[in-house]
């Protein structure tokens, strides 16, 4: 494929917004016949109906706009319950969610979970018990929001 995940981007964007969704996430996996296209987008009211028809616009858009030269399967989907933060705006967006943060400073490695605090042009502080630790996007290996099933009540209880 010669077309890049910015070049994706560049194209796919526009068309969302004016569907009034945002683009989360664009992935490029694998290679040749088995590439996967995975197009995350989040906003109001999107339920599998409307990824399905937001799938046909952006196929339809990729086909005449890009020069992917090997065949791929698109999957456009919805961020999930737990999520890859990959750019400043999805940590923004994560203010207040659960985490876990693997870093690397150097050759030493930290895994941090805790709660995102505050987010910023160049970095976030996540806390934990009442420790705050600010970090670097640039010394982020890979960091996900997580979701805790809390257990329910007995009833009568």
């Amino acid at each position: 494929m010669t077309t890049t995940v910015s070049d994706i981007w560049t194209v796919v964007e526009p068309y969302l917004a004016a569907e009034r969704l945002e683009l989360d996430d664009v992935e490029l996996l694998g290679r040749g016949p088995g590439t996967l296209l995975r197009v995350v987008v989040d906003g109001e009211g999107v339920d599998i109906d409307r990824l399905a028809d937001v799938s046909r616009g952006v196929s339809r858009l990729l086909d005449n706009e890009t020069d992917l030269d090997s065949s791929y399967r698109l999957e456009v989907t919805s961020p999930g319950l737990e999520r890859n933060l990959r750019r400043p705006s999805q940590y923004a967006k994560s203010i207040g969610r659960e985490v876990v943060v693997k870093t690397a400073d150097g050759d030493h490695k930290t895994t941090i979970r805790g709660v995102i605090a505050e987010a910023g042009e160049d970095g976030f502080t996540v806390e934990a018990e009442g420790d705050r630790q600010v970090v670097d996007y640039a010394d982020v290996l890979a960091a996900r929001t997580v979701f805790r099933w809390e257990k329910a009540p007995k009833p009568g209880h």
